[in-house]
């Protein structure tokens, strides 16, 4: 076979490859448009003030790993002390932290140092102390040895006392309501064993304490190119992969989880970078394999803040290591891979993930080469060539504006008109060059797999911090009434 007949050939798989990952990209989004409709439809009868202040709520435990947390961890710790929620502890997770963060928090909150036998058995770093404080019950600190996030958080679900449990980063911020809001599929369906919410970029967001109090887009067009990729994978992917009975990834910034079954399932693996996706593939492969009932879902209203990155370089490590994760899970339960025995998830959404997620950077790079190679040759008309590359970019702005109208449709959380043109200018720019970018980034993931270096570190990155708003002043005292003469 001549090197043009392989060349054509590969260019009718790339096409093939093209129209089927477009028709999935293509129901994911009428998915998440008729999911986010029901949505709206329903949410004004839906009582949340009720499971706000019921007894009978079910309660929850926050469980913070911190490292070297120590200028954010006090204001971050009693802002979810006063999270809207009837019954909640926060259990604080100090994973050896070199910079003084444990004794911020005895300082601010007077710990004292208890004997606390754990509830659960789960492998994690040795602890060190066990505190809690006098003037806020409901906390509680936990000092290990340096073991890593997900070490950190088994470590935390080993003393937990409540039924279910939330994970979230030191500086991560909560919408007041977003707990309430997390915990009702588990109130209206028991068989739940896992919630995920929405988790939206606060770069350019105004905060008044620890609570968003004007949403905005930042000026810088990296951040807002990366809101426009969040609103898409949450608004259009996971509302319709949940749909689908086969949502395969839950953040590790915000989830509620039953608490019995993670450990039932062995709890986080410390040995892999993405321990968040790695989990909830294990709680399906769980409960499957043992044909029991259960729930995985998303909410798309409970909004937890993260920080995104505003540099390249940091970007690029971060979405290095999300893919390392999703490679690692993939390999991790590959016996799942196309077997009726896992429903949805065996015979949809893991051969997608493999086909076009996990393999896709490469798959992609390749159709670069041999597209350019094709052109170059002459083997394929220019026409055709500037066609093709035409219709992918225009369909890839359609998908992108459409997570744009669900949140303008169902939210309207950008009610700035500058916002919505950054927003929209973001999904241009998103197509010409950042997407070849991410690739490349993606593909590269490989060879850092490869390499032994050291993968289960923190994954830290640079933070701006966030816009405060002024504070208000007090009006002027006016001056004393005069009595008429």
């Amino acid at each position: 076979m001549s090197v043009q007949a392989v060349f054509a050939a590969f260019s009718v798989f790339m096409l093939g490859y093209f129209v089927v990952l477009n028709a999935v990209y293509t129901l994911l989004v009428v998915l998440g448009w008729r999911g986010i409709g029901d949505y709206v439809r329903r949410r004004g009868v839906i009582d949340y003030g009720t499971i706000a202040e019921s007894e009978l709520t079910t309660p929850i435990s926050i469980v913070v790993p911190a490292f070297d947390e120590a200028p954010v961890i006090v204001e971050s710790v009693r802002a979810m002390l006063r999270a809207r929620y009837p019954r909640l502890e926060v259990v604080v997770v100090n994973d050896g932290s070199r910079d003084g963060t444990l004794a911020a928090l005895q300082e601010a909150f007077k710990l004292v140092a208890v004997e606390r036998v754990p509830r659960a058995r789960l492998a994690s770093a040795p602890v060190r102390g066990v505190y809690v404080s006098p003037i806020e019950p409901d906390l509680l600190v936990i000092d290990k040895v340096n073991g890593g996030k997900a070490d950190s958080i088994n470590a935390g679900l080993c003393y937990a006392r409540y039924p279910l449990f939330c994970t979230v980063d030191s500086d991560t911020l909560i919408d007041d309501d977003a707990l309430v809001r997390l915990v009702r599929p588990f109130q209206v369906h028991p068989e739940t064993v896992a919630c995920g919410g929405v988790v939206r970029i606060v770069n350019g967001s105004t905060l008044e304490g620890s609570h968003v109090s004007q949403v905005a887009t930042p000026r810088n067009p990296l951040v807002n190119i990366q809101i426009v990729e969040y609103l898409r994978a949450f608004l259009a992917g996971r509302v319709g992969w949940s749909r689908l009975n086969a949502l395969l990834i839950i953040s590790g910034a915000f989830g509620l989880f039953h608490r019995q079954t993670v450990i039932e399932a062995g709890g986080y693996d410390p040995t892999t970078v993405g321990e968040d996706a790695e989990l909830v593939v294990r709680l399906h492969r769980h409960c499957r394999e043992r044909e029991r009932d259960y729930r995985v879902v998303f909410v798309a209203d409970p909004v937890c803040w993260t920080e995104a990155p505003t540099s390249l370089r940091v970007l690029s490590r971060q979405r290095n290591r999300w893919h390392r994760g999703l490679i690692e899970t993939l390999w991790r339960h590959k016996r799942m891979i196309g077997r009726r025995r896992y429903g949805a998830i065996g015979m949809f959404a893991m051969p997608y993930f493999l086909v076009f997620e996990a393999l896709g950077p490469l798959i992609e790079l390749t159709g670069y080469l041999i597209f350019g190679t094709s052109i170059a040759m002459g083997w394929v008309s220019p026409l055709v060539s500037l066609a093709f590359i035409g219709l992918a970019f225009l369909y890839g702005l359609l998908l992108s504006f459409g997570a744009l109208l669900i949140e303008e449709h169902a939210f309207r959380r950008y009610r700035s008109w500058r916002c919505t043109t950054r927003l929209a200018f973001a999904a241009v720019l998103e197509n010409i060059g950042y997407r070849q970018l991410s690739t490349i980034v993606r593909a590269k993931a490989f060879l850092t797999l490869l390499s032994r270096k050291k993968k289960h570190a923190w994954g830290d990155m640079t933070r701006q911090g966030y816009v405060q708003a002024p504070p208000v002043e007090a009006p002027a005292e006016p001056p004393p009434l005069r009595r008429a003469a």
